[in-house]
């Protein structure tokens, strides 16, 4: 479980959001993740806890754990988990749908485990169109003893809504509504905005304010307390092109100027920023120091 000292969600200068960077765990959770975030000045990580493109659950390493644990609150580091990729709540394939809820779960375990303070799902997709009514029904029936069994220190399930393709549950900001009903607005559910995909969806968050009106309509769905990250990236295609191909910052369409709006939002002083973007060390730690100089720019 977490321990006491945890880092608190603002980054350690008090003066606006954490900055920080999916990082890799191939060759140990505290040598290679830890590692990876002193190297690039993370403030914030994202991990996964197992493959993002299979279902398998791994035994945990409780030592390896608890090494992890001690390690990220030395450096005052948040962490969050990204589940797997193949989960979809709203799938009408049984078997797709029963291994959504065991990963689902068994993420929002690892999360505790690993003293993160968050578990990020995808919104998913309800594959058919006449599937959409039901793929809510059973997101709700599985979804809520999950729910309802959460420890009160447990971390925050995060809905990331996707990019709008195809029968998408949420594909526009608006929509996210609907999750939150399905899920009886428990306490425990949080949104992950990902810049990308509410670009890739139609948002404009390019054009001047455009960030500003966009964090505004999520919170008049979603209220701002339940906003607890973001992915920042950039985009490689137009707003509205539906697709989901992340651009480092400020090489893409959306530019640099949107996250400075983004970062001096009132709401949006301790939610973390995670950058999801091409590249490894070199490439993350040149985005992580773009951010802070935005951080910091009035």
């Amino acid at each position: 479980m977490p321990s006491s000292n945890a880092p608190k969600t603002a980054n350690s200068s008090g003066t606006g959001p954490r900055i920080g960077a999916h990082v890799p765990t191939s060759g140990g959770l505290a040598k290679r993740a830890l590692g990876y975030a002193k190297t690039i000045e993370a403030e914030s990580i994202q991990i996964f806890a197992s493959s993002p493109r299979a279902w398998a659950m791994p035994t945990p390493d409780p030592a390896a754990d608890l090494a992890f644990r001690n390690g990220a609150a030395e450096m005052d580091i948040t962490t969050y988990i990204h589940a797997s990729f193949l989960i979809n709540l709203g799938s009408p394939t049984v078997a797709t749908y029963e291994n959504s809820l065991a990963a689902t779960e068994y993420s929002l375990k690892r999360g505790s485990e690993l003293g993160a303070l968050g578990v990020v799902i995808h919104t998913g997709s309800a594959v058919n169109e006449d599937y959409v009514e039901k793929s809510w029904k059973q997101i709700h029936d599985g979804m809520m003893p999950i729910l309802e069994n959460l420890p009160d220190d447990a971390p925050f399930l995060l809905l990331e809504p996707t990019a709008g393709q195809g029968q998408s549950l949420v594909k526009k900001i608006n929509e996210v509504e609907k999750y939150l009903i399905a899920l009886e607005y428990h306490p425990k559910v949080g949104i992950c905005l990902d810049t990308c995909h509410v670009f890739a969806a139609g948002h404009d968050i390019s054009k001047k304010g455009g960030m500003n009106e966009t964090l505004d309509l999520l919170i008049s769905v979603a209220t701002a307390d339940r906003i607890k990250l973001v992915h920042a990236n950039d985009s490689m295609d137009v707003c509205g092109a539906l697709k989901d191909r992340h651009q480092s910052i400020g090489q893409g369409h959306i530019g640099t100027e949107p996250f400075r709006e983004l970062m001096h939002h009132p709401a949006m002083q301790n939610v973390p920023l995670i950058l999801e973007t091409p590249g490894a060390e070199p490439e993350h730690g040149a985005e992580v120091q773009i951010l802070k100089k935005l951080r910091a720019k009035k």
